[in-house]
Formats: C-alpha cells, sequence, structure tokens
C-alpha cells in the first residue's frame, strides 16, 4: 500500500493557501463596492443634470417658473420624460434635452428623482 500522506499540504501551505483565496475574495468583494459606487456616482450625475432648471433633487428653483417634479413618482417621471421625447408633448427645450437621453437614461433619473 502506498503511503498517501506525501501529496497532503502541509498545515502551513494550507494557511497560506486560506489567507490568498480570503485575500482573492476581499480584492473581488472591494471591486464589487467601487463598481456599486461608481454607479450610484453615475445615477445621481444624471439626475443632477435636471437641477438647472428643477432645482436640486426636483426640489424647484424660487422664481424660476419651471414646474415642480419633486412630487412625482418614478412612472410618472419617466412618462413625461418619454412624451417629451417622443413628441407627444411639445414644450420649449425639454423635447430637446429628453432626446439627448437614452431610454435607460430616463429611466435612471426617473428612478432617482421619483417620490418613493
Amino acid at each position: 500500500m502506498k503511503n498517501f500522506n506525501m501529496h497532503l499540504i502541509s498545515p502551513k501551505a494550507l494557511v497560506r493557501y486560506a489567507a490568498v483565496v480570503a485575500f482573492g475574495l476581499l480584492a473581488v468583494s472591494g471591486a464589487q463596492a467601487q463598481n456599486q459606487d461608481a454607479l450610484k456616482l453615475y445615477q445621481r450625475g444624471l439626475a443632477a443634470t435636471c437641477a438647472n432648471c428643477h432645482g436640486t433633487d426636483g426640489q424647484g428653483v424660487v422664481g424660476a417658473g419651471m414646474p415642480l417634479i419633486n412630487h412625482l413618482s418614478s412612472a410618472e417621471l419617466l412618462k413625461k420624460m418619454t412624451d417629451y421625447k417622443s413628441g407627444a408633448v411639445t414644450g420649449t427645450i425639454m423635447p430637446q434635452l429628453a432626446k439627448g437621453y437614452t431610454d435607460e437614461q430616463l429611466q435612471t433619473i426617473a428612478s432617482v428623482l421619483g417620490k418613493k
């Protein structure tokens, strides 16, 4: 009968292997967290493009004459923006602005700014 003990990993090697695996898992976890942070920053950045006219988070700008949008749900915001984009609703600048966004970007803006 052959001695199989020589094929076993030593305790020190096993500890090193476990440390490498743990470090790898932490690195992947950290990269995922960075990706999530970057995604959130991108989403907030898209929504921030509305602030010039509609104020921070859609709360309005006093005396600007622009509609308040902070009371609208995500679905209502998305409907309004897609109506502007398609030309179903006319306006001065919103149709032009809405056409500059992809449908996915409009969805993102609506989900960030829409009332939860």
